[in-house]
């Protein structure tokens, strides 16, 4: 999960160097938090949020084949 929310957050914005992905496991549910340069982050949340909620979208249905539940987080 944390390689793909990487590859499509690295292909949105200007800086792909400084997309940071950590993830947080548990055992039911994975946080996926996703950092990128100031500048970029309004790509990475799009107008009114639909990029975010996009990439949520695809979060969501690729946890749920391996029956688990992703949550993605993203900081500033």
């Amino acid at each position: 999960m944390k390689d793909l929310v990487k590859f499509i957050a690295q292909a949105l914005v200007d800086q792909p160097e400084q997309v940071q992905v950590k993830e947080i496991e548990g055992e039911q549910t994975s946080v996926i938090e996703l950092k990128v340069a100031k500048e970029d982050l309004g790509k990475v949340i799009g107008k009114q949020g639909r990029t975010a909620r996009a990439i949520r979208t695809i979060l969501s249905a690729a946890s749920t084949k391996i029956r688990k539940r992703s949550v993605l987080e993203i900081l500033e």
